[in-house]
């Protein structure tokens, strides 16, 4: 370049000065960067806000959350608790001096599992019954004493007294085996049987005993009290026959009130007027 030019053109820039060029972002998208910085800001303080405030609601401190509590002996909670999927805990139980609540829609089942997950025992609470399934079922006393158990052998009622409060009584469609029968104080004490015969039965002995009333025995067809190797003895101030069958008088018109208690051959028994000597040969016609 020949140098008046290159003179000419320092002159020139010389005289017009130094050109800046900016850096940086204006205009429109400077104004939308603040727009979406104020907008996080926003969001931000809304969601600060909104746990502290699910915080406050859930009730979350040091130790626990809402009516949980973890304490050195594990979890506990307080008040109405509802659980959606199984609850797997080593034990159970309320607050001192509070009863513990189970409550169901449908039914409560407790089961009772094996190494192998096998249900050994099984509790069903439903709104029809409550089942218990088990080898062996078992109701004791404080102190220990058993007061019932049932398996499939037998059935046993350890009580001192057993009271049925049916108002038809007791039924056993077979045979039945204790020391002792009694009613109630002041209380009648009935053994029927409306469509079969009544049967009992002793090795040694059989006492019916109504110390302040009366014992009745009534049959439709025959009452038959039966001793093979002893004798029945019947010890009373009184013994009474009424529906006794009479013989024929020996003499007409007597009016004589003196009877004969006679026997046939077949065990009947009947009255006979009594005479200087025994009248019974001369009645034998009632015994036909």
């Amino acid at each position: 370049m020949p140098q008046e030019q290159y003179a000419h053109r320092s002159t020139m820039q010389t005289s017009e000065g130094p050109q800046v060029y900016k850096v940086g972002i204006y205009g429109w998208r400077k104004r939308c960067l603040y727009f979406f910085v104020l907008l996080l800001m926003i969001l931000i303080l809304v969601n600060l806000a909104m746990t502290i405030w699910i915080l406050k609601v859930m009730n979350f401190t040091i130790d626990g959350m809402g009516n949980l509590r973890i304490t050195d002996k594990g979890l506990k909670l307080e008040g109405d608790s509802e659980f959606l999927k199984p609850l797997y805990a080593k034990e159970i139980r309320s607050r001192p001096g509070n009863p513990l609540y189970f409550q169901s829609a449908r039914n409560v089942t407790v089961n009772i599992l094996n190494d192998k997950t096998k249900v050994l025992t099984r509790l069903v609470t439903g709104p029809q019954a409550v089942e218990a399934h088990s080898q062996k079922f078992e109701v004791k006393t404080l102190s220990g004493k058993l007061l019932f158990s049932a398996d499939d052998n037998e059935v046993v009622v350890g009580a001192e007294r057993l009271r049925v409060l049916g108002a038809e009584g007791t039924v056993f469609p077979k045979s039945i085996e204790t020391p002792n029968v009694r009613a109630d104080p002041f209380k009648e004490l009935r053994l029927e049987s409306p469509t079969r015969a009544l049967v009992m039965e002793a090795p040694k002995g059989i006492e019916i005993n109504a110390e302040a009333g009366s014992l009745k025995a009534t049959c439709r067809t025959e009452l038959r009290l039966e001793s093979k190797d002893g004798e029945i003895t019947l010890n009373s101030a009184k013994i009474k026959l009424p529906n006794l069958p009479q013989g024929s008088s020996s003499s007409a018109g007597s009016r004589q009130k003196i009877y004969e208690l006679c026997v046939c051959p077949n065990g009947r028994l009947f009255l006979s007027q009594a005479g200087a000597s025994s009248t019974c040969q001369i009645n034998t016609s009632v015994c036909l």
